[in-house]
């Protein structure tokens, strides 16, 4: 009966639409308000407060800092140099730059076979690196200028056990990454715990937990990353520290040379104004 009324009436057939949108919001407000949704919406907030914020860790490295950039050197050489290579980077500017006698180059940075004007190549065969890693390792030369030297220290900073790769390792900044954690001797093993929530890019890190402990502790893994950090930025633009110190020089004079300008068209105009 009430159906056919309101078949017969579209002005029934609206006030009952309305009446079952207002029970749906109605419903919709309780539900928000009880106390078991209250609280999951706290846990979930609680959850992304503690979580791990990697993505903003900052390398906070100095261009300018020879001695991190020496130890940087070092550190690429004993760790990185077997599997990648910097092809534009010759021995001899590296040892130029940063202050590196030509006997200490060759005795602790230089391969026995290698002459001073050769360029800093690694000697992992292609065909092995496509066998062992499904890819072969990439050249590093400009890795801080296309990634930013922030995603260098973070990427060497956030390997964690994942057994489901065939390294056994994952990468947060590099998902799936084919690289394993060679690094582990020195940082240690840690594993990843995630969060239940979810943030806009995916899972949130709660925490690392530490699996077994490497040579270095957190403050020196952290010096040990950022020092490389800063090498690879070196290499990205060696001349990176003579371009902005002649920078300032190149302000100065274009600044001093407009003065010079307004004055002769001051001069030029002052009969016509």
């Amino acid at each position: 009966m009430v159906e056919s009324l309101m078949h017969r009436n579209p002005l029934g057939r609206t006030a009952g639409r309305l009446a079952m949108v207002g029970a749906s919001l109605a419903l919709g407000v309780v539900l928000l308000c009880s106390p078991a949704v209250r609280a999951a919406e706290t846990a979930a907030a609680g959850e992304a407060e503690h979580a791990v914020e990697w993505k903003s860790w900052k390398a906070g490295n100095s261009i300018a800092d020879t001695a991190s950039l020496q130890r940087g050197a070092a550190n690429f050489t004993n760790y990185c140099l077997g599997c990648h290579s910097l092809k534009y980077l010759r021995y001899e500017r590296l040892g130029k730059d940063l202050n590196i006698s030509p006997e200490l180059l060759r005795k602790n940075l230089m391969p026995a076979a290698a002459k001073p004007t050769d360029y800093i190549l690694s000697s992992f065969p292609k065909a092995d690196g496509e066998a062992w890693f499904g890819r072969s390792p990439p050249d590093l030369s400009l890795i801080t200028r296309s990634k930013g030297t922030d995603y260098v220290y973070q990427f060497l900073k956030t390997f964690y056990v994942d057994d489901s790769r065939p390294t056994h390792s994952n990468n947060l900044a590099l998902e799936g990454a084919a690289m394993p954690a060679v690094l582990s001797d020195l940082e240690g093993v840690k594993r990843a715990v995630f969060s239940s929530a979810t943030g806009g890019e995916g899972k949130m890190l709660e925490r690392f937990e530490q699996v077994a402990p490497g040579q270095l502790t957190a403050a020196q893994y952290d010096a040990f990353v950022r020092d490389t950090a800063n090498f690879l930025q070196y290499v990205g633009e060696p001349t990176q520290v003579e371009r902005e110190g002649l920078g300032i020089w190149v302000v100065l004079f274009l600044l001093v040379f407009t003065w010079f300008a307004w004055l002769l068209k001051r001069e030029y105009w002052k009969d016509v104004h």
